[in-house]
């Protein structure tokens, strides 16, 4: 299953076309801060297998208040680029490539 085109971003990462989404609306865990944000990446013009990347701060949109940066161009290119030397064949079909990037990720309490 691909990404829904509307409301996804266009980028170019060393040559190669990509869309990007970020969901608008939290999840009932991330509006909490209890989980932090996600995002999903894939080929513009092959899409095949989706990188979705779990950030380590919290969605934007959190309900609780709790300080978050937005995700920035620059950070989607620098994971795709980390995927893709962890192995992340975007124009191959298959399951999703998860790449997991929360590791100071401090769950609100």
């Amino acid at each position: 299953m691909g990404l829904v085109r509307k409301g996804s971003r266009r980028i170019v990462v060393d040559g190669m076309v990509y869309r990007w989404r970020l969901r608008g609306r939290p999840t009932y865990f991330q509006g909490l801060a209890w989980s932090p944000c996600t995002f999903a990446v894939e080929h513009a013009d092959t899409p095949g297998s989706t990188l979705v990347v779990t950030t380590a701060q919290p969605h934007t949109s959190n309900w609780i208040g709790r300080e978050a940066e937005p995700v920035l161009p620059s950070d989607v290119a620098a994971a795709v680029r980390l995927a893709l030397h962890e192995g992340w064949t975007p124009t191959v079909p298959g399951p999703a490539f998860h790449l997991d990037l929360s590791g100071c990720f401090t769950p609100s309490q």
